[in-house]
């Protein structure tokens, strides 16, 4: 499927982690010719992007002269960054911000797209590494949500607007997260809890009675998150502002941010971690204070 244009439109992807590859994939799917960044970037994010057959833009300012478009999936706590950096290169085009940040982060972003003489999208994304159909979706919005999303739209990234406020798509994956990646932390803390205080054994039992497969779940979920953990703290306190800015209390969700602090160093582990090892991680801070 071409766009609707039927132009083909050459897109700059900041930077192709496991997400940005993905969705870079959507676009040339789309029709776009998909550019990215190797300088300074590791050497699996440059085999994710010779993987699809990004092409390599040598530097930031040729990617800014380069696109009309460019995306930003990276670490929430880099997005504020990233974005100045891509203005400081004088960008005039489409800037659609897909990461994980607080609306009103969203806003000010948008605010100085707008200073700069750039267009602006708030983008959220739902749901995991984009390869199959209907598996993830891109929430968009703001004045120029439907110019993203024909970037995109023969997949199998799947794109909602969801109107014209910029911040509105932020706000919904914050909330969502809020659920799906806070009680991770709070299971986290919750097993923690249960091995510091010596009764994790009879708390497995307890989950597991009248057959119930809880105790293997929760086993799972806390070891998993691990390879995720070192994105998850921003993504934290990314929703402890969020809540904050609307009067809500912001405690949990700062609190789930120490967890996955504390078991952020799993990150790029060849195997997954046993328990025992997340657990031991999780208690270091409390027992190094004894």
């Amino acid at each position: 499927m071409k766009l609707p244009s039927e132009e083909r439109h050459a897109l700059g992807i900041l930077h192709p982690g496991e997400m940005g590859t993905s969705v870079a994939a959507s676009a040339q799917n789309s029709g776009c010719s998909v550019y990215w960044v190797a300088d300074g970037r590791s050497a699996q994010t440059a085999a994710r992007a010779a993987r699809i057959g990004l092409e390599n833009a040598e530097s930031l300012v040729r990617l800014c002269e380069l696109c009309s478009v460019i995306v930003s999936v990276c670490p929430p706590d880099a997005a504020e960054t990233v974005a100045t950096s891509v203005l400081e290169q004088g960008f005039t085009g489409l800037y659609v911000d897909m990461n994980a940040i607080a609306p009103q982060r969203a806003i000010h972003i948008g605010e100085m797209m707008a200073a700069g003489g750039a267009r602006f999208v708030d983008g959220g994304i739902i749901g995991g590494a984009a390869w199959k159909p209907n598996s993830t979706c891109l929430y968009l919005s703001g004045e120029h949500a439907q110019e993203a999303a024909d970037c995109f739209a023969a997949g199998p990234l799947e794109t909602r607007i969801i109107g014209n406020a910029i911040g509105k798509a932020s706000a919904l994956k914050m909330c969502f997260a809020a659920y799906s990646k806070g009680t991770t932390a709070l299971l986290c803390a919750v097993m923690g809890a249960a091995e510091g205080l010596g009764v994790r054994a009879e708390l497995e039992q307890q989950w597991s009675e009248e057959g119930s497969a809880f105790a293997i779940e929760a086993e799972q979920r806390v070891r998993q998150v691990t390879s995720k953990a070192w994105r998850f703290a921003g993504e934290m306190d990314e929703i402890a502002a969020t809540f904050g800015a609307v009067g809500l209390p912001d405690g949990f969700h700062a609190a789930a941010a120490e967890m996955y602090r504390r078991i952020a160093d799993f990150k790029g582990a060849v195997a997954l971690p046993a328990l025992d090892e997340v657990l031991t991680a999780l208690l270091a801070n409390e027992r190094a204070t004894k």
